[in-house]
């Protein structure tokens, strides 16, 4: 079952607030409007680890 959640946070690469789409089919992530898997700000993000945590 495909799901949609909008998680919003501080994005460092844009240094400035943000809200995030992301898809899931179950517990797999299929879609992220951001840089989420090639930013290299990605392990301390909080936006990433709300990501992490739907993919689980």
């Amino acid at each position: 079952m495909e799901e949609e959640y909008f998680i919003s946070g501080y994005c460092r690469v844009l240094d400035a607030g943000r809200m995030v789409t992301v898809e899931t089919d179950g517990s797999k992530i299929t879609d992220v409007d951001c840089r989420y898997g090639g930013c290299p700000y990605q392990p301390e993000c909080p936006v990433a680890r709300q990501i992490r945590q739907l993919g689980e």
